[in-house]
């Protein structure tokens, strides 16, 4: 069991970046990439976490961040400052069933051992939007091996926290966060990151949802 009671400095760089490329705030947004680059965070991992966020914020917030971090990267260059690239993802293989790769991992992320065997109101409603979810989102997007699960799930927490009225996906996704690994005290320092960095309304909705989801681990 993960006995750490706090992020590291990479990680609540995750958390920033993640969080304003959601709101959308260029300006807050800008110091968080610096931030993130000087915490050890590759190209590719502060590239990878914009990206991830048009799955959840949209397309329209993940390229303002894209946009964001080029204008970053061409300060830093004009300063001689020469970030680390970090590798690509991995290539897929050939024979990859999504369905099948997109399921473990969601039930993965959800603590099961088995993949359910009924399926879920929604599911059942519609269909395509499941579809859309195992193949895409958990096995297009996570399988990239750019950003671990764990740190993804960082990612996801706080573009729901930040995006607000998601308190549902919000709930999911702050027990798939600890599914990975992180500690309780981890997810109580997300809080704070969000706290002192975001926003008091985010923290607390946060803190809120937070508060359920470990209740029901007890």
């Amino acid at each position: 069991m993960n006995k750490e009671t706090t992020l590291d400095v990479r990680q609540k760089a995750i958390v920033t970046i993640a969080a304003f490329t959601t709101s959308g705030d260029i300006e807050k947004l800008k110091p968080a990439l610096n931030e993130g680059l000087d915490a050890g965070l590759t190209v590719n991992e502060v590239k990878e976490v914009l990206v991830q966020m048009y799955a959840y914020a949209g397309f329209p917030r993940s390229l303002g961040g894209i946009w964001a971090f080029m204008g970053v990267m061409d300060e830093r260059k004009a300063k001689g400052i020469k970030d680390k690239e970090g590798r690509d993802a991995s290539p897929l293989p050939a024979d990859l069933d999504r369905d099948a790769y997109g399921a473990r991992v969601r039930a993965d992320l959800s603590g099961l051992k088995e993949l359910p065997t009924t399926k879920a109101p929604y599911q059942e409603f519609s269909p395509i939007i499941d579809t859309f979810l195992k193949e895409h989102l958990f096995a297009d997007i996570f399988i990239r091996d750019i950003l671990t699960h764990q740190e993804r799930e960082l990612a996801t927490i706080a573009c729901l926290a930040s995006l607000g009225k998601a308190e549902g996906p919000l709930k999911f996704h702050m027990g798939a966060a600890m599914n990975t690994g992180l500690s309780e005290g981890q997810m109580h320092d997300f809080v704070k990151v969000l706290d002192v960095r975001v926003g008091k309304e985010q923290a607390q909705s946060a803190s809120g949802v937070l508060d359920a989801v470990l209740a029901g681990r007890k």
